[in-house]
């Protein structure tokens, strides 16, 4: 079933646990997320974000995940994730999405607030909730060029102009800088824990952690105590995808069709997603 955004932040905050953001650009990432959804019972964010648009359309896998949520019997956000621009935005909107996160970090403060402010004024439209990021994230959501900006103070977000921001456009939730990257970690990650306590005091709105794969367990739950409630996921499950190819492959040299290899490569985004669900929702 549909739910908002704001829902299932509320079930975090009230159940002192992380929401997964899920994105699942290909048919096997989105049966698993919502397989392990509904074997948990756990509310869950089904992602598309702009940079994975050359893999599915927005229009094509966007209209299974509106489709497969509002049947499912686990509670799930249809997202447009990391949209760079209104056009985009809305296109997931006519598909069916019911939240969105704009992206204007890396464009100037007042221009990023001006065109979130367009998205906030949009989203009320539909009747969707709306997420915004302010301080750059190192790293692209594909995995790519993800080596550089660990741990660089001057990307990280400011708390006074987290307030401001928020106040200005009135998002439901900030994705903030705090020492995650997007794709694979090539250093240790640099987590400020007390930064996150001070951007969420002064925003008053949930955190939200992008580059949210590749972190212990006590990393996650160290940031979902001081305020984070949503954490992005997809590198990682996305890699567990492939290994999990390769292995069937290894050991069915002679397959010639394509099936079986999509039935293993969404087996072990199940697996990978069933540990984060355990990790993130106090589940056992």
């Amino acid at each position: 079933m549909l739910i908002s955004l704001k829902e299932a932040l509320a079930y975090g905050e009230e159940n002192n646990c992380g929401i997964a953001a899920i994105n699942t650009p290909t048919f096997e990432m989105l049966v698993a997320a919502i397989n392990v959804a509904e074997r948990f019972d756990v509310p869950l964010i089904l992602a598309h974000a702009e940079v994975h648009d050359p893999v599915n359309s927005i229009e094509n896998i966007g209209s299974a995940m509106v489709a497969l949520a509002k049947r499912s019997s686990a509670k799930l956000v249809v997202h447009v994730d990391h949209g760079e621009s209104i056009e985009f935005i809305k296109r997931g909107f006519e598909v069916g999405f019911n939240s969105a996160m704009y992206d204007g970090s890396r464009l100037p403060y007042e221009e990023n607030l001006a065109i979130t402010k367009e998205a906030v004024k949009l989203a009320k439209q539909y009747g969707a909730n709306v997420e915004a990021e302010l301080g750059v994230m190192p790293g692209r959501e594909d995995g790519k060029d993800s080596t550089t900006g660990i741990g660089d103070r001057a990307l990280y977000t400011d708390p006074q102009l987290a307030a401001d921001f928020v106040s200005r456009t009135g998002v439901d939730a900030l994705a903030c800088s705090f020492g995650t990257v997007h794709g694979l970690y090539k250093a240790e990650p640099k987590l400020d824990y007390d930064l996150i306590v001070e951007l969420r005091k002064a925003t008053g709105v949930p955190i939200v952690m992008h580059g949210g794969s590749g972190l212990a367990t006590e990393e996650y739950r160290s940031c979902i105590s001081r305020g984070v409630q949503k954490i992005n996921y997809y590198t990682y499950a996305d890699k567990a995808a492939l290994e999990g190819v390769k292995k069937f492959l290894a050991d069915e040299p002679d397959t010639y069709v394509m099936a079986p290899v999509t039935v293993a490569a969404q087996e072990a985004v199940e697996r990978d997603l069933s540990e984060l669900v355990k990790c993130l929702y106090n589940k056992n």
